[in-house]
């Protein structure tokens, strides 16, 4: 009986000591996510606070109430005298900036980084409007224009192309083009910018999967495919931000050809770095600290303009450029 009740002792005095921990456990973790909600909390204020002033800030870009222009205008562009300085910075990155790109013609930009290219061609869709002077298209200041309206002209290939998580046949058709993007838009699109053949060696073709970002395919094939899809919504203008640097001079010279022969009646601005991808060009302007200092062809430029060829020479010799 002695040892019954010794063995009964023990065991309460083990089932005490095992409810203890349990709750000292609780106890125990019960302050530390105290303290972790301390550490989060100034954290997740600060955050807040910074989407309400992404919310509460009004937008500086003001819709116009154009929605159309006239048949006969159609992929037409003019700076007149540009001048565009970023908030509070203490001057102007472009300067009296004027030109003229006409339908179907191809219009490249060149310079220094730092010379205002980008800029330049992103205040085409309004990404940020002019600071002084007017960029027209089809005979209209573009701030007359509604901004949808504005973007179904305009097809942008952006410097870092980005795919979005879907499939290869989402990725192309993405976007409010104004019109339904049929099958054989996709697929002609994705033609034109030489990707058809590594789309359909993709398991399931067009209906390949596309991880977040394009991470799952390469540079060259990201930009092909951002390419595919400004293409596929047949805009008036193509504006290219640098979006050949990715590719092989191979794939760089033929797919500039489809553009010139499948997209003829389309109006195409090129940024670049490297002179083989705009030397054929209708038009280049060479910019230097936002102003333009020298504009014509090819041929032209290196007779005329000592900052194009200096770049010229930088990347091809002499024997090379004479050989063109």
């Amino acid at each position: 009986l002695v040892n019954q009740t010794s063995a009964l002792e023990r065991i309460t005095l083990f089932s005490d000591m095992v409810v203890f921990s349990s709750y000292a456990v609780q106890v125990v973790l019960s302050f530390m996510m105290l303290t972790v909600v301390f550490i989060i909390l100034p954290r997740a204020s600060v955050s807040a606070g910074r989407i309400m002033e992404v919310l509460n800030t009004k937008a500086t870009i003001k819709d116009g109430t154009l929605t159309k222009t006239a048949s006969n205008q159609k992929g037409n562009i003019v700076f007149d005298n540009v001048t565009f300085q970023y908030p509070d910075a203490s001057e102007a990155i472009l300067k009296n900036i004027s030109f003229t790109a006409n339908k179907g013609e191809t219009v490249a930009f060149i310079g220094s980084t730092g010379s205002g290219k980008s800029t330049l061609v992103n205040l085409v869709p309004r990404f940020f409007d002019v600071t002084s002077g007017a960029i027209k298209i089809n005979g209209h200041d573009i701030r007359e224009y509604t901004q949808k309206y504005l973007h179904s002209l305009v097809g942008f290939v952006p410097q870092k192309a980005f795919l979005f998580s879907g499939t290869v046949r989402s990725n192309v058709s993405y976007g409010d083009a104004g019109h339904e993007v049929t099958e054989n838009d996709m697929k002609k699109a994705i033609e034109i910018a030489q990707s058809t053949d590594f789309v359909e060696k993709m398991e399931d073709g067009y209906d390949a999967s596309i991880a977040q970002s394009g991470s799952n395919v390469s540079g060259g094939q990201r930009q092909r495919l951002a390419i595919s899809r400004a293409i596929s919504r047949k805009p008036e203008i193509l504006v290219f931000d640098d979006s050949f640097s990715a590719l092989d001079y191979k794939t760089d010279r033929v797919l500039r050809a489809a553009l010139n022969t499948e997209l003829a009646d389309t109006t195409k601005l090129i940024v670049a770095q490297r002179i083989g991808t705009i030397r054929d060009a209708d038009k280049i302007i060479v910019l230097e600290e936002g102003k333009i200092v020298g504009i014509g062809t090819h041929q032209e430029l290196m007779q005329t303009c000592e900052v194009y060829q200096d770049i010229a020479y930088s990347q091809l010799s002499k024997e090379e450029l004479a050989g063109e």
